[in-house]
């Protein structure tokens, strides 16, 4: 693991290990990543989507995200907290049953 980069590369790689994480939980799940806006290099938004419906926002500090992505234990953490907002939005959308 690494840390540091700029705001778009951290943004790539929360993007990526995000939507890696959620998709453990359900397959048809996806990161959305906010990261324009007042934003930018500030901050990004993460929401995962389960067909039409969002989870609620985590919002993660990009120096935090820069600094931290190298460190297992802070990953871990994070890819916990990606598998919880897919587990809301398919709550949100129903219950859908989980594909086999």
């Amino acid at each position: 693991m690494f840390s540091g980069g700029d705001y778009h590369e951290v943004a790539r790689w929360l993007e990526n290990f995000a939507n890696s994480h959620a998709k453990r939980e359900d397959p048809r799940a996806e990161s959305v990543l906010s990261a324009g806006g007042p934003r930018e290099g500030v901050s990004y938004g993460v929401r995962v989507r389960l067909d039409e419906r969002l989870s609620s926002e985590i919002e993660l500090q990009f120096a935090d995200v820069a600094r931290d992505r190298g460190s297992m234990a802070w990953c871990q953490h994070l890819a916990d907290r990606a598998r919880g907002l897919a587990r809301e939005a398919r709550a949100a959308a129903g219950g859908l049953p989980r594909p086999a």
